[in-house]
């Protein structure tokens, strides 16, 4: 078997441990897998007669790095594509495929976290505002703003909503996250109010006897894609007047913020945000005590 077969096998077993240990989604395990063969492939440009990732050593490693800093790759790309080899090397140590772990004592950088671009309150309420009612798509999109902002969800999750996790009495809906994990995330009186009203009013013009039990569907019957919600929130915020360069996730980021901002308590975002870390969770609170500082420094005499 040549060397490039034997390092695709190792790479397939990886990603079914993957697969197996963390339930990763597809994604993740292609980047992973893609990291890898890079370096992979790296190492074959570099002596095609010693290529296997099993015989690379701790220089290979910091090589390869150097050379991705060299082309200018982001900070971001390069420590991820050092996990990704952590990760990788562990799991081969685990195997008892190799004796030594040649990414030890590699240090992965640290990077800057750039704070996510939250909105205030009061833009929140203008983007909700946004939508036309009186159109059935008008009704849908202020049901879904609502039900992103009352419950944080990520967009991925709200665009494939399904009737059978959501519990009406209860005002809850029930979430498989990343890492297919479960969770709760309550909705809220108002979010309910516009869930019903889009039920009755939208969906079934929407449908127009398409039966499907996701939620919530395009003109045409179908889910919506994330890109088109993405669209839809800028489309949004250029309506009312909002400059912020927007992502999808921005809803999320202020239903974080406001919550943290009101007295919440961060274990408690971490659990309605399905964050299995709490360091992720964290950079919220850098945002809280930046919205501090700046109302210190607006009506505070001496701020």
């Amino acid at each position: 078997m040549r060397v490039p077969e034997l390092n695709a096998g190792l790479l397939d077993e990886f990603s079914d441990a993957l697969w197996l240990e963390d339930g990763l989604s597809r994604n993740t395990l292609d980047s992973y897998r893609n990291d890898l063969q890079l370096f992979s492939e790296w190492l074959r440009r570099r002596n095609p007669s010693n290529s296997m990732l099993t015989e690379a050593t701790n220089s290979d490693l910091l090589e390869f790095l150097a050379s991705r800093v060299a082309a200018k790759m982001k900070a971001s790309t390069t420590s991820r594509e050092l996990s990704s080899l952590k990760r990788f090397y562990r799991f081969l140590l685990r195997q008892g495929k190799i004796a030594i772990d040649p990414s030890l004592n590699i240090e992965t950088p640290k990077l800057q976290r750039h704070l996510p671009e939250s909105l205030s309150e009061k833009e929140v309420e203008l983007l909700l505002s946004a939508p036309d009612l009186a159109q059935p798509l008008g009704l849908r999109d202020r049901a879904m703003l609502e039900a992103l902002y009352a419950s944080g969800l990520r967009v991925s999750e709200l665009i494939n909503l399904k009737y059978s996790q959501v519990s009406m009495d209860m005002g809850v809906l029930r979430v498989m996250g990343k890492g297919r994990k479960e969770r709760l995330a309550p909705l809220g009186e108002e979010s309910l109010q516009w869930l019903n009203r889009y039920t009755k009013e939208a969906r079934p013009l929407l449908l127009n006897g398409i039966v499907t039990d996701t939620i919530f569907v395009t003109a045409r019957g179908a889910a919506m894609t994330r890109q088109a919600f993405w669209y839809l929130i800028k489309r949004y915020a250029q309506l009312v007047g909002i400059a912020k360069q927007l992502s999808p996730h921005t809803l999320r980021h202020a239903f974080a913020t406001h919550l943290l901002n009101h007295g919440a308590d961060l274990r408690v975002v971490q659990l309605l945000l399905g964050h299995a870390d709490i360091s992720t969770t964290q950079i919220y609170t850098h945002i809280a005590r930046e919205r501090l500082k700046q109302l210190h420094a607006t009506h505070h005499p001496r701020g």
